[in-house]
């Protein structure tokens, strides 16, 4: 899918047949390159290279690898913290309070992301980023460190309202390659989300509670005995502090120059995130006489889909750690922090298979929309059976939920990519730090919102063992595929609009 946006037309004035056939749409003209502006600068490394910008694409992905992990490491071992910070009087209302923990994060990210993604259009994608990753090295230590239930909270809201990368940085991929590798930048940026959601529950259910797990390691009175969950977000702190020191080479691809004589856009064109990229940029920028984003619905629509499957990914997450390490008398499965780490870390390597070699064929033939809708389709009725996997015996149990833990998250991959890329082809190159900065206000709205829910839902649910309509945790599941269900019929053309660049299945 070609992005036909600005500046769509290339001179052809001396260059051969060849030449001109392998250079895209989407590149300047020589004449329009600007020394000393970084934007200008990868675009001519983009018109030399025809090939997949590895380097480039190693940025991506470990900056969003940094930004997950930190966000569901604290799942596998939230049970336990609730427990040992003795908040919960009951049992039962551990679900309760772990949820508002979880939700601290997402919502401070509502209140800034659209704010970063400005910030990303006006002053560059790499000082945004390495701000982003700085905070992760900050809080993230500093949540590991909380003796109390409001600091933990306290960490975790401003861990995620200075936490601006994951918008910025997906503007960043499709930036950095030309139009036939959008595709695959999109599909890094989910696959490294995806592995960090994954991989942050694997090293919380192997490193939480060291002193209890490793005593020939680590001692009772040593700073991991007093503090048992300081390990994993040291872990992540470490990795995070490695890629900010990375990010002094990462190329910047604002374009930072002046408006020329002939109309080119410039800074101040790209600050003004609300204006139609069909409309002629004025010198007044007044935001309420330009056509604004909310009213590309194409965008809209695109972006309600993605807040509604990434409320039902939050909740899952959230229920499935608690689901699977509450007693089987509440309708669990009795499992460890370390069982649930493993089934985790299962998860994220298919994931890295599945998004490199299987999605990108995938979505060749089948488009974002109608892969988007089979996958929705699948996934409600792995949710029905996982109620039931409370009847199964080791070995069996643990075959049957790591099979349908790959399979339930391949799947939930596969339509948040597929949202990425509609979002993304529905705007043009100099809205897509504010476009995606809105996504991802809506996404953290929902996910604020979904870690708490799920946690009262599930607590309400563990009391009612014996109720007639759905005991338990099947009312639960119940819940989340009542949520898949609203999310799969939004896909259709009724709701969902189609960009004219993008597939229309």
């Amino acid at each position: 899918m070609v992005d036909q946006d600005h500046d769509g037309r290339q001179g052809r004035g001396q260059e051969s047949p060849a030449a001109e056939s392998s250079v895209p749409l989407l590149e300047k003209k020589a004449a329009q390159y600007v020394e000393g502006c970084p934007g200008c600068a990868v675009d001519r490394r983009k018109a030399a290279n025809p090939g997949i910008p590895y380097g480039s694409f190693i940025y991506v992905w470990i900056v969003v690898l940094c930004t997950a992990i930190p966000i569901s490491s604290l799942f596998p071992f939230l049970y336990f913290m609730i427990r040992d910070l003795h908040i919960a009087e009951r049992t039962e209302d551990i679900g309760f309070y772990a949820g508002f923990v979880g939700a601290a994060f997402m919502f401070g990210r509502c209140l800034t992301s659209t704010i970063w993604g400005i910030a990303a259009d006006r002053i560059g994608r790499k000082p945004v980023v390495m701000f982003g990753v700085f905070s992760v090295v900050i809080f993230n230590t500093l949540f590991g460190l909380s003796v109390t239930y409001w600091m933990a909270i306290a960490t975790r809201f401003l861990l995620g309202a200075l936490n601006g990368l994951l918008g910025p940085m997906k503007a960043y991929a499709i930036e950095v390659c030309r139009p036939e590798h959008e595709a695959l930048a999109l599909s890094l940026v989910s696959t490294a989300w995806g592995i960090g959601l994954i991989i942050g529950p694997a090293l919380g259910g192997y490193l939480a509670l060291p002193a209890e797990k490793y005593p020939n390691i680590f001692s009772p009175d040593s700073l991991f005995g007093r503090f048992p969950y300081f390990l994993p977000c040291l872990c992540t702190s470490v990795f995070a502090a490695a890629v900010l020191i990375s990010c002094i080479w990462m190329p910047e691809t604002l374009h930072k120059h002046k408006v020329s004589e002939n109309g080119n856009q410039s800074v101040e064109a790209l600050e003004a995130h609300l204006i139609d990229p069909k409309e002629k940029v004025e010198q007044s920028n007044s935001l309420d006489t330009k056509k604004s984003l909310f009213k590309n619905w194409p965008l809209m629509s695109s972006i309600i889909v993605y807040c509604v499957f990434s409320f039902h990914d939050m909740a899952y997450t959230e229920v499935f750690s608690l689901w699977a390490e509450s007693d089987r008398m509440y309708g669990g499965l009795s499992l460890s922090s370390e069982d649930v780490g493993q089934t985790l870390a299962i998860t994220g390597a298919s994931l890295l298979v599945y998004q490199l070699f299987l999605y990108p064929r995938i979505n060749r033939v089948l488009g974002p929309i109608k892969s988007s809708q089979i996958a929705a389709g699948l996934c409600i009725p792995i949710l029905f059976a996982y109620p039931y996997m409370t009847y199964l015996s080791e070995p069996g149990l643990s075959i049957i939920l790591n099979i349908a833990s790959v399979i339930k998250n391949n799947l939930g991959v596969t339509i948040i990519t597929g949202t990425f890329i509609l979002q993304n082809n529905a705007v043009s190159q100099d809205q897509r730090g504010a476009a995606n900065g809105l996504a991802m206000t809506g996404m953290s709205f929902f996910k604020a919102v979904a870690p708490a829910g799920a946690g009262i839902v599930f607590s309400w649910a563990q009391k009612r063992q014996q109720a007639f309509f759905f005991p338990g945790d099947q009312m639960v599941f119940f819940l989340l595929n009542i949520i898949e269900l609203l999310g799969l019929l939004l896909t259709f053309k009724f709701f969902l609009a189609v960009p004219d660049q993008s597939d229309s299945n």
